[in-house]
């Protein structure tokens, strides 16, 4: 069995404007900054035989301070990304809510897919599943961390689950900034610790 802790990247400014981030690459804000020192407090007395992060900047900035205290080196791992929002990334809440009121509503109210660009969540938690089966493989025994994003995070707890991302979306938990779950992964599945 092995131990994979997935945590959340701190917040950036567009967390704070309720801009919807994909693929983008906004950097860690002050607060964010302060996330992830308190997260890497937290995970300061936990063993950890390697940390790997999204390529993403958020969450790279959030690895490094956490791996800091551990003395361990960051490895980014594709398949950690967050989800790809295509036209939605950079426009926040209130845009889209004008601009495309029904696309909005699915994904707001029905926990549904809003985009009809990018990539679907069927499609990211194929992705984010597989990374993670071949980085617990890797690393057989022991507990690892990984710094991802929302999306992973919820597509983790989905196949934990055995439901859909939208069900994962709707019955919780919220998956705010600094947000840490534990999952053990064997036999080619993952199981929620926590």
């Amino acid at each position: 069995m092995t131990t994979i802790l997935l945590a959340r990247h701190g917040e950036t400014d567009w967390n704070r404007e309720n801009r919807f981030q994909g693929h983008a690459d906004p950097p860690l804000n002050a607060a964010g900054r302060e996330q992830a020192r308190v997260l890497a407090e937290a995970l300061s007395g936990r063993p950890l035989a390697a940390v790997y992060t999204s390529p993403l900047r958020r969450a790279a900035e959030t690895a490094e301070i956490v791996a800091a205290p551990h003395v361990l080196p960051v490895e980014p791992v594709d398949g950690l990304r967050e989800v790809d929002v295509g036209s939605w990334e950079g426009l926040t809440r209130a845009e889209l809510e004008q601009r495309e009121p029904e696309q909005f509503h699915r994904w707001l109210v029905e926990h549904e897919q809003g985009w009809e660009d990018g990539e679907t969540y069927e499609e990211m938690g194929r992705r984010v599943i597989r990374a993670l089966l071949a980085l617990a493989e890797r690393h057989r025994g022991e507990r690892i961390l990984a710094v991802t994003h929302g999306g992973p995070i919820r597509a983790a707890i989905a196949a934990a689950e055995g439901i859909s991302h939208s069900e994962a979306r709707r019955l919780g938990p919220v998956i705010g900034n600094g947000f840490a779950a534990g999952f053990a992964a064997e036999d080619g599945t993952l199981r929620r610790l926590d």
